[in-house]
């Protein structure tokens, strides 16, 4: 005789958070459940010591900090090489460096920061050369997809111009939203705008 269809209960319905911060960063989110959380490191260890930070906020489309959100990182070395298998140059990366990190912003004021070393130009399609770059992939409650941006450096002036990426955004005032600015030495500021007249591009990948 047919059976009666057993059902689960429905888990709790969430974009990304608060379960991201406690699964991804918990120590951020108030849990003590590892010595340093993963991806604190950007850098790495050896021979990739920091030597700039990047500073920013996330804000929605009426201005407001976004203080929820979380952020990970990719770049590539000094030299523009990724230590990851795809790239044919890996063994040649620096010394423990990582490339990879995740960082949460301040719940107070919402500001983030990465310390981190600053990346080579790596190459890009039918020959070309990226510009100096980090690639960005950002969550937050509310954000349904994770949302993929590129943040450059400008004293690239020359690479920014022909950088294959940049060259594919035709509005100049869209692609400045990319690019951090340089306050001090060493120092940058990146600000991400998810909606409104001043939005980050966003990528589709």
């Amino acid at each position: 005789m047919p059976q009666k269809p057993f059902h689960l209960a429905e888990t709790a319905s969430q974009t990304a958070g608060p379960y991201v911060h406690i699964g991804l960063a918990p120590a951020a989110a108030g849990f003590r459940a590892f010595d340093r959380d993963l991806g604190t490191r950007i850098a790495g260890t050896g021979a990739a010591a920091p030597d700039i930070r990047i500073e920013g906020r996330v804000f929605d489309g009426i201005g407001t900090v976004v203080k929820d959100t979380l952020i990970e990182v990719w770049q590539a070395d000094p030299n523009g090489i990724y230590p990851h298998p795809d790239d044919p140059r890996a063994a040649d990366a620096a010394p423990g460096f990582c490339g990879w990190g995740r960082v949460m912003p301040d719940l107070d004021t919402g500001l983030w920061q990465i310390d981190t070393v600053r990346p080579g130009p790596v190459p890009g399609p039918r020959g070309t050369l990226q510009a100096p770059h980090l690639t960005l992939w950002i969550v937050a409650r509310g954000i349904n997809i994770g949302l993929h941006t590129r943040l450059y450096f400008p004293e690239a002036a020359a690479l920014l111009a022909s950088d294959p990426l940049l060259c594919l955004i035709d509005t100049p005032a869209r692609r400045a939203t990319l690019i951090a600015a340089n306050p001090a030495p060493g120092q940058y500021v990146f600000d991400i705008h998810l909606q409104g007249d001043r939005e980050t591009v966003f990528l589709d990948i």
